[in-house]
């Protein structure tokens, strides 16, 4: 797969729960929040999904369909190993937005790049514990 590499601390970002320093979603911030300002923006989160479909898009064709579906499932749970019980649920959420049924928003089985960045609102959303409009560790706080 093309530029598979490069997208994938981005999408395990997506699914990890504790970074190094024992606060849930550090690891997701860090490398979600373009800015460096703590938070991750609607904006920002674009962007980012954005680069996770190109990676997962193997064949270039504008959708990520079942066979690229599965090696991206594939790469997050790979990856979900030995992280550490997912933040006892803090990251659920994060997890969840990139599931493909999630995604998939007219339900054909495969996701195009504009149904998988139109979902990033959603998601933001779904995480956003304090309805500010963006993600910061204290909305990956204990549940």
């Amino acid at each position: 797969m093309k530029t598979i590499k490069l997208a994938l601390p981005l999408i395990f970002a997506a699914t990890l729960a504790v970074a190094e320093n024992g606060v849930p979603g550090s690891h997701f911030i860090e490398n979600w929040d373009l800015d460096g300002d703590g938070q991750v923006t609607l904006a920002e989160a674009e962007e980012r999904r954005g680069d996770v479909f190109l990676s997962f898009d193997a064949n270039e064709d504008g959708f990520i369909d079942g066979e690229e579906y599965k090696a991206f499932d594939e790469a997050r749970a790979n990856d979900m190993q030995g992280q550490g019980g997912h933040g006892n649920g803090a990251m659920k959420n994060a997890e969840g937005g990139m599931h493909l049924q999630f995604n998939d928003a007219d339900g054909d089985g495969r996701v195009s790049r504009d149904e998988f960045v139109g979902r990033t609102k959603d998601w933001i959303a779904q995480m956003d514990r304090n309805g500010d409009g963006s993600v910061t560790t204290a909305d990956f706080g204990r549940q």
